[in-house]
């Protein structure tokens, strides 16, 4: 049952799901991360099935674009865009340390951060725009590989506070097991996304993990340690660059 409340909790946390009521505490939280992933693989399931719908019904690629770019923050509930936004703001102030991490708690939206989601949701557009139906299946590994990577870094990574809620979501005496569950997901998406295209996968990995470097470096370096909008930012960036890679390599390849 354990397992089964973590589900219910990673889609409670991490989605727009109705989800029945579970009580909040470490122990049902244990395998919450290494369910993570399947917020990302309901995500794909959609994505896949918008682009066939889109072909029979004989959609330019607009309205294609368009779906596969809104659908995950649908699912979502748009709480990874928050936290882009939100460490757009900071990062773009160039203020001290400390004064970036008053403005990532801050409710208020600044003008970069809507500068910043904006210019994100063009290029996403664009770049979905022009994915072809072959490689949609490829497409429905990315948001489950990322949040893969999302999931280690929260059981691994140091938290900018210990008494935040990024710091609950990694706190487990699982956390092995977490990571294990999240490398066997993580390996089954990429194999998947492999079968469609070798080149494509390994770009397309390999600028993830390099998005998750970088935003750890950003962590370290100006807020003391990865928080809930970092990730939510290394989320949104990592499914950017994957996108970018299954677009640009497949053309080349």
């Amino acid at each position: 049952m354990t397992i089964i409340r973590s589900i219910i909790m990673a889609f409670s946390c991490f989605s727009a799901v109705p989800m029945p009521q579970v009580t909040w505490s470490t122990h049902n939280m244990r395998y919450m991360m290494a369910a993570f992933p399947l917020v990302g693989a309901l995500i794909g399931m959609l994505l896949i099935a918008w682009g066939h719908t889109s072909a029979a019904l004989g959609l330019g690629p607009l309205p294609l674009g368009a779906g596969l770019t809104l659908l995950p923050i649908v699912v979502s509930g748009g709480i990874h865009m928050d936290g882009f936004a939100d460490v757009m703001d900071a990062q773009s102030s160039h203020a001290d340390p400390a004064r970036r991490c008053e403005i990532l708690h801050d409710p208020h939206v600044g003008a970069f951060a809507i500068i910043g989601v904006c210019c994100y949701l063009i290029a996403y557009l664009a770049l979905a725009s022009e994915v072809s139906t072959q490689q949609l299946v490829a497409l429905a590994c990315v948001p489950v590989i990322c949040r893969c990577l999302s999931g280690y870094a929260t059981v691994t990574f140091k938290a900018a506070r210990k008494d935040g809620m990024y710091a609950s979501e990694g706190a487990t005496d699982r956390a092995n097991g977490v990571r294990i569950v999240l490398a066997l997901l993580g390996a089954a998406a990429f194999m998947l996304m492999a079968s469609q295209g070798l080149a494509v996968a390994l770009t397309a990995i390999a600028s993830a993990v390099a998005a998750l470097v970088a935003t750890k470096r950003l962590a370290d370096s100006s807020y003391g340690g990865m928080n809930g909008d970092l990730a939510g930012f290394y989320l949104q960036v990592a499914e950017l660059a994957m996108l970018t890679c299954i677009v640009i390599v497949g053309r080349l390849v």
